[in-house]
């Protein structure tokens, strides 16, 4: 059986448990890690993390899982959305302490400048009148630069009530709203219109937007997005992801995989020894690589790929043997 590692002190109660369940099943089905990543999809490194608590399974990798071990998935997908939101919590709670560290500095680098206006004058001390006493302050000359028009300390004018201000406003939010209507009117007359209201030309006057299509839940990137990312990390393996070209290699499995929905392929390796490499090859596109270290399988981080077709996966064995899929 796997000997396991003590899970971080740290971890939620919700994902230690969740860990330990998954423990629990890897050790009953008599499974090494190895024969649990090659039948569920995914790699052995990333169950290694799954359950040691340094990343969240993804839901696809839970059903895969219990399916290996026949368990309810009912049960086990429970688990895991209670586990998944104890690990978004957590990533909140991380992302609020960064921001506070991030403000707690800028406002010391700010401290460097001297006091905020609020503490250096308090409320009401612009518009003291002189004489108003002993402790009455005004503010110091050149502390607040004066606008355009503004008198002089010792002849301060009180503020416009508030009924006047809020007609100046309204004022001027109708002349800004007028503005904009003329000048809408007057873009379309300069853009010329045909007998059918279409610009000049006859083609359409605007283009209909298009929106790509919401990923899955648990899928975090697509195309572009996923150049140079984890492919188990963004949720990209297991149930979203197919081979699409293998090759034996010496004594090792090469394959291309490839997800239709985050557009992209990679490369994986099984069967490996130690110093093996796998790489992603497509053209035109600075190749992926993955080094197998003490385990046995491997894979490479993603290229951005409209289909399969294009991308080969290459290995290079520490015995000297190198192939690629598609008998190249």
């Amino acid at each position: 059986m796997p000997r396991w590692k003590a899970l971080p002190e740290e971890l939620d109660p919700q994902i230690r448990e969740f860990a330990e369940q998954l423990r629990r099943l890897v050790d009953r089905s008599g499974l090494s890690l190895a024969a649990v990543a090659d039948r569920t999809g995914y790699g052995k490194t990333s169950w290694e993390r799954y359950l040691n608590g340094r990343l969240l399974a993804p839901k696809g990798a839970i059903l895969a899982l219990a399916e290996v071990t026949d368990t309810s998935q009912a049960h086990l997908t429970t688990m895991w959305e209670l586990a998944e939101r104890a690990w978004s919590r957590s990533e909140m709670r991380h992302d609020l302490t960064m921001d506070e560290q991030r403000i707690a500095e800028a406002r010391a680098a700010l401290g460097e400048y001297g006091p905020a206006p609020e503490d250096a004058v308090p409320p009401g001390a612009r518009t003291a009148e002189p004489g108003a006493g002993a402790g009455a302050r005004t503010p110091r000359r050149g502390q607040y630069p004066a606008p355009p028009g503004s008198q002089p300390p010792g002849d301060v004018r009180p503020a416009p009530s508030g009924g006047r201000r809020k007609v100046v406003l309204f004022l001027a939010g109708v002349v800004g709203a007028l503005l904009v209507i003329a000048a809408a009117v007057l873009l379309t007359d300069l853009g010329g219109s045909g007998g059918d209201g279409g610009t000049a030309g006859g083609t359409p006057s605007a283009t209909p937007s298009t929106s790509a299509p919401p990923l899955p839940a648990g899928v975090k990137c697509s195309g572009a997005a996923c150049t140079g990312q984890d492919p188990e990390t963004m949720g990209c393996g297991g149930e979203f992801a197919t081979t699409a070209s293998s090759a034996t290699i010496g004594s090792s499995l090469v394959e291309v995989r490839y997800s239709k929905t985050c557009q992209a392929a990679w490369a994986r390796i099984t069967r490996a020894t130690a110093g093996d490499t796998v790489r992603i090859t497509v053209a035109g596109k600075a190749a992926q690589q993955g080094l197998v270290d003490e385990d046995t399988d491997a894979y490479t981080p993603m290229t951005a790929v409209a289909g399969a077709a294009g991308a080969r996966a290459c290995a290079t064995l520490t015995s000297g043997v190198t192939g690629c899929t598609g008998g190249q």
